[in-house]
């Protein structure tokens, strides 16, 4: 058997191969330069992310209570801390917020005279 030998390129056609290589090598760079910004994007979203460890940090916050109050019962809804007080036979359900456990509202309850 023979071996088919390609014949050269005519000068139009090597300069469509170079040009058709150079556009190839400008969409693999774009396509990885694209790759690259979409992994630095995620990894920059997981580091700084809101429920990442490094940008917890502790608070230490001392509620006061009136006095002769109990606490019922605690609970968590949502993004609020809920805790349940008595107060001399009244009922009243504070609730803070869960980030920063500043006071987010008040509630009483009350019986009708």
């Amino acid at each position: 058997m023979t071996d088919a030998v390609a014949p050269e390129p005519t000068p139009e056609q090597a300069a469509l191969f170079a040009r058709v290589r150079r556009m190839m090598v400008i969409a693999g760079l774009t396509s990885a330069l694209a790759v690259c910004i979409v992994l630095i994007a995620v990894g920059y979203r997981l580091y700084r992310g809101e429920g990442s460890s490094a940008t917890v940090a502790t608070t230490d916050v001392t509620a006061t209570l009136p006095k002769g109050a109990r606490i019922v019962s605690t609970g968590v809804a949502g993004e609020r801390l809920v805790v349940t007080l008595d107060i001399a036979g009244v009922t009243e359900i504070r609730t803070f917020d869960a980030k920063t456990l500043k006071p987010a509202g008040k509630l009483k309850f009350v019986s009708e005279p």
